[in-house]
């Protein structure tokens, strides 16, 4: 059997869906695995030895010439390659217009996806020969997307074992253990991700600081390394550092690729809604994450070794990104509340 999946963004959205490619291989043996995503996030598949191929879509390069001869090349080979050999089954995981067009593009006769009421861009749903509807149950994202797969098997995914493996090239495992060799201590090792998306995800310098300062006094062999994406967040890191007394350091800009190998070698991943929290997850490292206009019941970890907070506001979870609360609601995730549970997981 040949298979398309479409998951084209974000990145915790892309880890969230890996379980996917679990499930199929273990209800269709032998099932060949291809997977639409953007450009940027191909590193989070692109070793994975399950799956047959990976057609790589450059969306913000295309919307910045759409017209021009690169972008019409571009293009053409995209509808070639996804023509190339018929598939069974393709799975839209991704609901939008553009992988509503994706799907058509493939001529795949079986394609299915979220129902209309589940989709924000409605239009998906003309694309798509089959709308697959949430039960109740299904609230998790990471359960969204097996449910939509498993329905033409006949197979429900719950209480399953299902793993969502991230496999990385040799010589960037190589590079993370150089680094994490030379870092100053050696006791555990906690990894701050301080940036995120929307201003509402995320928490407050300050809350930073005196959570560096708190891990540091219960931990000094400890060292915590912040990762950054952005000038503000890399001065957000600079002060964490100033204000840690040598605790902290901040790590040099890394790609996904060599993000990957240095979260699985760290003891707790700290952060907000945030991708490297679930490439975290994802590779069997221990996190804590807090949740403010975004739902911890929806997207955070789970499991023994992963910790979630969310903003105690009888609004959480509402989806805004702005809002004239905003400072009330991210004093609302306290150090104290987050402190308890790092200690609780090094426990």
């Amino acid at each position: 059997m040949r298979v398309l999946i479409i998951k084209t963004s974000s990145l915790g959205d892309v880890v969230h869906a890996l379980p996917v490619i679990d499930y199929l291989h273990q209800v269709c043996p032998g099932v060949e695995i291809e997977w639409v995503l953007e450009e940027r996030f191909v590193s989070v598949l692109e070793h994975n030895p399950r799956l047959t191929r990976i057609h790589v879509i450059k969306t913000p390069k295309w919307r910045k010439a759409p017209f021009s001869r690169e972008t019409r090349h571009d293009l053409r080979e995209l509808r070639m390659s996804l023509r190339e050999k018929p598939y069974d089954l393709l799975f839209d995981i991704q609901g939008n217009l553009k992988s509503g067009l994706l799907a058509w593009l493939s001529a795949a006769p079986k394609r299915l996806g979220f129902s209309k009421e589940a989709l924000q861009e409605k239009l998906n749903a003309f694309f798509t020969t089959r709308q697959i509807p949430f039960r109740n149950s299904d609230y998790h994202a990471m359960d969204r997307y097996l449910r939509v797969i498993s329905v033409p098997f006949g197979k429900d995914y719950v209480g399953m074992n299902l793993t969502g493996t991230i496999f990385s090239a040799p010589h960037d495992e190589a590079a993370a253990d150089s680094f994490m060799a030379g870092l100053p201590g050696n006791g555990l090792v906690f990894f701050f991700q301080v940036g995120t998306t929307w201003s509402t995800k995320l928490w407050s310098p300050q809350g930073w600081c005196e959570l560096a300062k708190k891990i540091a006094a219960r931990y000094p062999d400890s060292t915590i390394l912040i990762n950054w994406g952005s000038a503000e967040e890399k001065e957000l890191g600079e002060q964490i550092v100033r204000e840690a007394a040598g605790s902290a350091q901040l790590l040099p800009w890394l790609r996904i690729n060599e993000l990957i190998p240095v979260i699985r070698r760290v003891d707790l991943v700290i952060g907000g809604d945030t991708g490297p929290v679930y490439l975290a997850a994802a590779v069997g490292t221990p996190t804590l994450s807090y949740y403010r206009a975004t739902s911890a019941a929806r997207y955070a970890p789970r499991g023994p070794n992963h910790r979630a907070i969310q903003a105690q506001m009888s609004c959480a979870g509402c989806g805004l990104t702005s809002c004239e609360r905003n400072d009330i609601c991210c004093a609302s995730i306290t150090v104290e509340t987050l402190f308890e549970a790092v200690t609780d997981l090094m426990t």
